[in-house]
């Protein structure tokens, strides 16, 4: 009997320490115990001040110490088994904690003799941050699964299906050759539509699948449907979450050039800016009428992949003007892996 959504095995992972998200969280975590250990060792307002004071010279060096050698470790934490990279992490943060005690006691006013309450404590914090980066992913990746589900209900859209076909047919009689290409295009696009799209592809596979989608509209849609790609820029070994653009083009093409009797233009625009991927697709938009209103299913769909994979390295913005409306989704430039 095959697995419910809910019942995905979950593959264990240590987050990416090198993702501006992680390092925050672990950032206000730690930042919020030393903050709790001082205040129950204090027993007025006054002396929680002095106490938070006191801990936060102890805590805030150890932290940041241990934050520049979880990042420059990072690669290799990753590539090890979990169990692995998890004693892995308590092992290097009591190294560093010890090394701390043995060469800056006397600058950062550590107790002497206190090595052991020291050991404890890290241990705890460490342990406790593993659990709730371990139980983060197990509870982000049922929810990615069903998002996608939900969002394939959404993308698939009967009639587009449909008038894919009649186009097709329309098509086999006066240029077979042309027909042939569009079904190749159809059973290109359903294949990944239908696959398990949960790991990064290359940018450029991405752009690949939007054309065969664009190609497929222009069938039925002719002159009416312009493309402008502004790609010149573009870095083509990026990974990205698959299926972020063509359920975004999907959307411009049904909200903004259907409802239009006159030709309309989308405009893709992708570039790399530093260290950073961007993405940016306008549309036409028409302010009477009710068909551009949507369930903002697809976009709710590519915040959380986003979300899930780049934390808070990444980002989808929309706008609106009298004439356009705007997708903007930043994300962090990983190239891919020889």
């Amino acid at each position: 009997m095959p697995a419910s959504i809910n019942q995905i095995t979950y593959p264990s992972a240590l987050p990416d320490f090198r993702n501006l998200g992680v390092l925050l969280r672990i950032l206000v975590i730690v930042t919020i115990m030393a903050i709790a250990a001082a205040a129950l060792k204090s027993n007025s307002l006054g002396a929680l001040w002095r106490e938070v004071l006191e801990v936060s010279v102890v805590v805030q060096p150890a932290l940041l110490l241990s934050l520049v050698v979880l990042v420059a470790l990072n690669n290799v934490l990753k590539r090890a088994p979990y169990a692995v990279g998890a004693v892995t992490v308590v092992a290097l943060e009591l190294t560093l904690v010890s090394a701390l005690y043995a060469f800056g006691r006397s600058l950062l006013a550590m107790e002497s003799g206190s090595l052991g309450i020291y050991w404890l404590l890290t241990l705890m914090v460490t342990v406790s941050l593993l659990v709730y980066f371990h139980l983060r992913g197990r509870a982000l990746s049922p929810a990615l699964a069903e998002a996608r589900l939900q969002a394939l209900q959404a993308r698939i859209r009967p009639h587009f299906l449909f008038n894919s076909i009649n186009a097709v047919l329309s098509l086999i009689r006066e240029d077979p050759k042309r027909a042939e290409r569009a079904l190749e295009d159809m059973a290109d696009l359903f294949r990944v539509l239908m696959a398990d799209n949960r790991q990064l592809t290359p940018l450029a596979r991405e752009i690949e699948l939007c054309r065969e989608y664009l190609n497929l509209e222009k069938l039925r849609l002719g002159e009416r449907l312009q493309v402008e790609w502004h790609i010149d820029n573009m870095p083509q070994n990026a990974m990205i979450p698959p299926l972020v653009l063509q359920p975004l083009l999907e959307n411009a093409v049904y909200h903004g050039i259907e409802p239009r009797l006159r030709p309309g233009a989308v405009s893709i625009n992708i570039y790399r800016s530093r260290d950073q991927v961007h993405l940016v697709l306008r549309n036409p938009y028409e302010h009477e009428g009710n068909h551009h209103a949507g369930t903002k299913m697809a976009l709710a769909n590519i915040r959380e992949r986003l979300a899930l994979h780049f934390d808070a390295e990444a980002s989808l913005a929309t706008s609106v003007t009298d004439s356009a409306y705007q997708v903007h989704i930043v994300m962090p430039y990983q190239a891919a892996t020889e």
